[in-house]
C-alpha cells in the first residue's frame, strides 16, 4: 500500500462572518503547527475581541489529523466547537485553527440556529482562504569522511534531496529532507555506502 505523504492545510490567515437576529459571528481561520501556537493565537484573539460574549474554536494538528480539540466557550454543548470542527473535517484540513467570536444580539437562536451560525461563519473563513497541499518530508543526518564526498553528493543530486544543513570539517555532516514515500529507498542507498552513517532526525 502506498504511503500517503501529503496533507491539506490553509495557506494564510483569513476571516469570515455570519449574522442572524442581531448576533454577529466573526470567524478567523489560520494555519498552525503546534499546541503552543494555538494557545498564542487564541490569547491574541481574546484580547482583540475582549468585549465579545463567546470565543468558540476547533483545531486539528498532525499530518494525519492526529490531534484535535473543540470548545463551546459557554454556548450549549455541541453547538459551536463541533460544527467548526466539522468544517475542518469536511475540507480534509489539518494544522489549522478556526476561532469564531460571537457578539450576542439579544435574541436567542436556539440549538439549530447556533449550529448553523458557527458552521456558516467557519465555512466563510475557509472560503476566503486558500487550501494548499503540503508534502510530508523525513529528515536524515549523514556522517562521512571527506573521501566519500563524491558518493554522497551523487545520491543527493540523483534523488533530488533538499539539503537542510551541512558542515564539512574532518568528519563531514549533512542534513537533508526527503519526501516520505522515498525515505526507505534513499536511506538504503546511503546504508549501502559502507563508510557512511545515516540516522533519521
Amino acid at each position: 500500500m502506498e504511503i500517503k505523504d501529503t496533507y491539506r492545510t490553509l495557506s494564510r490567515k483569513s476571516e469570515g462572518s455570519f449574522k442572524d437576529k442581531g448576533s454577529k459571528f466573526i470567524a478567523h481561520a489560520l494555519p498552525v503547527q503546534t499546541d503552543a501556537e494555538v494557545k498564542e493565537e487564541l490569547e491574541l484573539l481574546r484580547k482583540h475581541y475582549y468585549d465579545a460574549r463567546h470565543h468558540c474554536y476547533a483545531w486539528i494538528l498532525g499530518h494525519h489529523q492526529d490531534e484535535y480539540r473543540t470548545n463551546d466557550d459557554g454556548e450549549p454543548s455541541g453547538t459551536a466547537g463541533k460544527p467548526i470542527h466539522g468544517q475542518l473535517l469536511s475540507n480534509e484540513l489539518t494544522n489549522c485553527l478556526i476561532v469564531v467570536v460571537r457578539y450576542f444580539g439579544g435574541i436567542k437562536l436556539g440549538v439549530r440556529g447556533l449550529i448553523n451560525a458557527y458552521k456558516f461563519a467557519a465555512a466563510d473563513a475557509i472560503a476566503n482562504n486558500e487550501i494548499v497541499t503540503r508534502i510530508i518530508k523525513d529528515t536524515f543526518e549523514v556522517k562521512f569522511d571527506y573521501a566519500d564526498m563524491n558518493d554522497v553528493m551523487r545520491i543527493i543530486k540523483e534523488e533530488d534531496l533538499e539539503i537542510v544543513a551541512q558542515d564539512f570539517q574532518m568528519t563531514c555532516r549533512l542534513i537533508f529532507a526527503v519526501r516520505q514515500k522515498f525515505s526507505e529507498k534513499v536511506q538504503q542507498r546511503f546504508t549501502d555506502l559502507r563508510k557512511v552513517e545515516i540516522e533519521q532526525k
